[in-house]
């Protein structure tokens, strides 16, 4: 999302509407709470009904039982699942490189997440029809570059205005963005921390790198709450109606580049990030895509990658179903758009910045592009939704599976090596010494004692 003078999104009405759409997403029956919530505002009479609704939204059970806690997300894991190049015994993975091919992938995985990042971030809200046809104005349908700028803009198909540093031939670094901010500040996590870092760590991480205008949705809600002394990871469960959307999910990177073949662990350390905002999918998002990443460190088959993904969530939770849905369309021999129109016929109904029609893009982003960034991110950011995000995560995949040196020069060249950041201490700082700073960090988490 972009910056606001005021998150909008926090304001009482923006919080009870968000609360009954994800409690309907739950299956939970919400009667005429709409209507009441549509006629206290016509009446000027919400501020005095607003604890009441909160109330009875906050009585409701979900139709499903998906836990938020790690030992019950672990036990309720597909035993089943075991990518073929797992071990016999365990959840393992292959052993990881060594330090020259380890920052081989690190800096690939950076330099791709950056690319796939600065794709997305031109178009970021925009349905795939708006997508396409904003492309094939410019003929330049199917995407095979970074977007091209027609001067004037056709009449509604204006870019985002962050177009002027991130389309083509305007490029010159990957310019500030929070899904980078978030894999610096987790890199600083564990060197500040440790990789026996805390959820509260997280917090307090937070509080001090992170100004609040330039953090959205589910992390600011979870920031105002820490700012009124709640505690996590009451953060992420007290009135917070975005819990469920692709703010941890953005967050997964790190954990995975410092856990190579060890989706397991990079799990874990997801989902100590995770909870400081989000609940369930929200959690299961970040762990997916961590594990997923840490397999990408050391495999180049995108089947296998989000498979090892999905083996670190419950079997049974909305975001596995949607997962093994698209895996099932993707198998069906069908072209990309045919396999994306059933993902929105089924997902489609979920928020754009909802984790689990995001994560549907990603999966068939990796799928249909068969381990090459360019046609992955494309598609991924064709796809439409919260293209920064979902072009980022896949971005970074690829990355990770070939390595920097594979990395086609239209695509990293632009980016010359730097990223900005609001991270305090970081500026504008070189993806190569972030990868180098990773990668000594990766070093201490092998060695932890936990899982």
């Amino acid at each position: 999302m972009g910056a606001c003078m005021f998150h909008e999104h926090l304001v009482p009405e923006g919080l009870l509407r968000a609360e009954i759409a994800q409690r309907l997403e739950e299956g939970c029956v919400v009667g005429d709470l709409p209507k009441r919530l549509d006629l206290a505002i016509q009446n000027g009479a919400l501020e005095a009904e607003v604890e009441r609704f909160w109330a009875e939204l906050e009585a409701l059970q979900p139709e499903r039982d998906e836990p938020s806690e790690l030992g019950t997300i672990r036990a309720r894991r597909a035993a089943a699942l075991r990518p073929a190049a797992r071990r016999a015994k365990g959840r393992g993975m292959p052993q990881s490189p060594e330090d020259a091919a380890l920052f081989d992938r690190v800096y690939g995985a950076w330099l791709g997440r950056c690319a796939g990042c600065t794709l997305g971030k031109p178009v970021e809200g925009w349905s795939r029809e708006k997508i396409a046809a904003y492309l094939h104005a410019a003929k330049a349908y199917p995407l095979e570059d970074y977007f091209p700028v027609l001067e004037p803009f056709p009449a509604g198909l204006n870019l985002n205005a962050c177009y002027v540093a991130t389309t083509r031939g305007r490029i010159q670094a990957m310019v500030r963005d929070d899904d980078l901010d978030y894999t610096v500040l987790a890199l600083r996590i564990l060197e500040t921390y440790g990789p026996e870092f805390s959820t509260r760590d997280v917090a307090e991480a937070w509080l001090r790198a992170l100004p609040y205008y330039q953090i959205f949705t589910a992390e600011a809600v979870a920031y105002r709450n820490l700012l009124n002394g709640i505690e996590p990871p009451q953060t992420a469960r007290t009135r917070n109606p975005y819990r469920e959307w692709i703010g941890a999910q953005i967050r997964a990177d790190m954990w995975g580049y410092v856990a190579p073949g060890d989706p397991e662990r990079a799990a874990a350390l997801a989902y100590r990030d995770a909870a400081l905002s989000h609940t369930a999918n929200g959690i299961y998002g970040e762990m997916w895509a961590a594990a997923a990443i840490a397999t990408a460190m050391v495999l180049d088959d995108p089947r296998e990658v989000v498979l090892a993904g999905l083996a670190e969530v419950p079997e049974a939770c909305r975001l596995a179903d949607a997962i093994r849905d698209t895996l099932r369309w993707a198998d069906e021999g069908v072209t990309w758009e045919i396999a994306w129109e059933r993902v929105n016929a089924r997902y489609g109904n979920y928020h754009w910045v909802h984790v689990i029609p995001n994560t549907c893009a990603i999966v068939l982003a990796l799928l249909y592009g068969e381990g090459q960034l360019e046609r992955s991110i494309c598609l991924a950011v064709m796809g439409g939704k919260d293209t920064d995000c979902t072009g980022a995560t896949t971005g970074s995949i690829v990355g990770a599976m070939v390595g920097a040196r594979a990395l086609p020069a239209k695509w990293v060249a632009p980016l010359q090596d730097r990223l900005e950041t609001t991270i305090p201490g970081e500026g504008a700082v070189r993806l190569s010494e972030l990868a180098a700073r990773t990668v000594r960090v990766a070093k201490t988490v092998r060695c932890a004692n936990f899982a």
